[in-house]
Formats: structure tokens, sequence, C-alpha cells
């Protein structure tokens, strides 16, 4: 199946992407507040979105963090009896690489992971600067993760990869999302998930197309399936972030699908810093002595 942002295998332009979740934006005043009806149409959503991806496919790739966002995906692709391989980059001391293990060795799971070396970081940032024709730090450092674990992945001939992308806008799980909540405004909070989908084309959405039409992997990408997007922003914001917890309903439909607590509960910095890619560019910044990272990035492209 084509991911909604597709179309005739080319990323849909900004303005029709927006127009598409406009469209199916909900007002506040309607969501839903039964917390336990909730759980059960975000599990039977979760579930029914990864069925559909893996419908037609046969072996594919998870681009795993040990976060709950890839730890749940491959939990439910593991009860659905599917054949795949989880894939972990990372530089030294890394702890993305760490929890993909420790969650891998629960449950079994195919992991293939690589620390890189500094240098072998270096090239793959060269290779993804170019393709992104960014100096931006955050894109490049993010999509230098997309960008090593594909290559991890064609290793394998692989050529399909899950990916958790728009969790993080669905569930509030940016510290934007919490500064949303500071005066305690669950409207504004509402507000702002739908505004970080609107704005995921040119901050996630363009990025992570670039990276898989160079290298020819498919991306596949259950949050961002309609329905789920339709069921997630349809409930109430109050079970999705209090004042120390980012994305609680989704931890918790998790540990009612049977993920183990420690796991649904982890808290996850971002790829570039659960990787160590971003002190990594700090180095090679340093190494060319560049002031800053993104004037390094600039001297890529």
């Amino acid at each position: 199946m084509e991911e909604i942002f597709i179309k005739n295998n080319n990323l849909i332009e900004e303005p029709e992407w927006k127009a598409l979740i406009k469209n199916i934006e909900t007002n506040f005043n309607n969501l839903e507040t039964n917390k336990q009806r909730a759980k059960r149409k975000l599990k039977d959503s979760l579930i029914n979105s990864i069925k559909n991806r893996t419908r037609d496919i046969g072996n594919f790739g998870i681009l795993f963090s040990g976060g709950i966002d890839s730890t749940l995906i491959a939990f439910i692709c593991k009860s659905l009896k599917k054949n795949f391989t989880c894939y972990t980059v990372g530089l030294e001391n890394s702890k993305d690489i760490e929890a993909a293990k420790t969650v891998a060795d629960f449950y079994n799971l195919n992991l293939k992971y690589k620390t890189l070396a500094l240098d072998e970081f270096e090239n793959i940032v060269k290779e993804t600067a170019p393709i992104l024709n960014e100096n931006d730090v955050m894109k490049v450092s993010v999509g230098s993760v997309l960008y090593a674990a594909s290559k991890l992945a064609l290793k394998d001939n692989i050529h399909t990869l899950f990916t958790g992308l728009g969790s993080e806008e669905l569930f509030a799980g940016y510290q934007r999302h919490e500064e949303s909540l500071k005066e305690n405004n669950f409207e504004n909070l509402h507000k702002e998930c739908w505004n970080g989908l609107k704005k995921m084309h040119e901050r996630d959405l363009k990025r992570d197309f670039l990276i898989s039409k160079k290298l020819n992997i498919t991306l596949l990408t259950p949050f961002l399936d309609i329905d789920l997007i339709k069921t997630a922003m349809s409930i109430h914001p109050m079970y999705k972030i209090d004042k120390t917890n980012k994305k609680i309903i989704l931890r918790e439909a998790a540990e009612e699908l049977g993920l183990k607590k420690s796991f649904a509960q982890r808290e996850k910095k971002a790829a570039q810093y659960g990787s160590n890619f971003i002190k990594g560019l700090d180095k090679l910044a340093k190494k060319y002595n560049f002031e800053f990272k993104k004037d390094y990035l600039q001297s890529l492209i």
C-alpha cells in the first residue's frame, strides 16, 4: 500500500499534505473522554495499520531504537508472525543500541546493529547532507540515522523499512507539547498536535523521502495511517501528556497489548541524541576547525 504522503511513487506537494491533514482535523469539543474506549479503539487501529502494511510483503526491516514506537511496531509484527529484522545504528556509547539489544534479547528479535567509528560516521554525513541539500543540523543528523540504518538493511537485500514517524505528533511526545501544556490549556495542546502534523512535510517527510528514494528504500509509516491519525487525534489530550509523562495513552495501550512495562515506559531521546550522532557532528566540526556544526555541513553541499 502507498502511504498517504506518496502519490505515484512521489512525495505529494506540501499544500496537498496540509489540505489532507486539515480535512480530517477534529474539533476539541468533540473529543473522546472515555479512556477505556479510547484505548480499545487505539489498539485496534494500531494492529490494523500494521496488518495492512505487512499483508503483501515478504521480509522487511524495522528502524529500531528500543523506544516505545519501534518496540511496539516490532512487538505487533512478531505477534502477527511476520518475518522481519530490526536495524539500529549509533556511535560509541549509543543509548539506542543499548536499549535495542535489551528489547531484542528479551523478545528474541532478529537485530542487526552497527556501532560506527567516527570516520564511518563522517562518510555517512558526507553522503546524507548533499542528498538533503541542507545544513540544518537536526535534519542531517536524523537523516544520517535513516541513511546509515538503511545501508545496513540493504546489505541484507531488505528494501522495505518500518519507521515510527508521526507518533510524537499524535501522542504529544515533543518538548513543545510540554510547553503548550504549561498554561494547562488542553485545547492549545490539541491545536499544537495538529499544527505539528501539518508541518511534518517540510520537517520530516521531505527529508525521509529524499533519502529513501536515493537508496531505493520504501518506508512504511503505520503511525501516519489515515485511520490511526483520526483515532489518535480524536482522543482528549489529557490522556496523552501530564507534567511528568508524555505519550501516556500509547504506553498504556502497549502494555495492554502485552508489551513489558519497562519497555512501554522507556523514556527515549530523539534519534540524533540516542544514536550520539549529534556528538559526532560536534567532533567533525571541531576536526575541520568549524565553530558551528551548520558551517561544517554547509561545506559538504
